[in-house]
């Protein structure tokens, strides 16, 4: 457990700039965030268009 400490340490002490480790963590984080937020904005968006569409076409008869 202590050396997991120090490991821990040294990685947010370490100023060298980011490594190809961290550029591919980011950007799969990067990728979920935003499959998961346009999946659910997009679900949401048809079932209020369709909604919409469904009283225009009741309402037009």
């Amino acid at each position: 457990m202590n050396k997991f400490m120090q490991l821990t340490k040294d990685f947010i002490d370490d100023e060298e700039g980011l490594t190809i480790v961290e550029y591919v963590i980011g950007a799969a984080a990067l990728v979920l965030i935003g499959t998961s937020f346009f999946t659910d904005f997009f679900t949401g968006l048809k079932g209020k268009l369709t909604s919409s569409l469904d009283n225009i076409s009741t309402s037009g008869s």
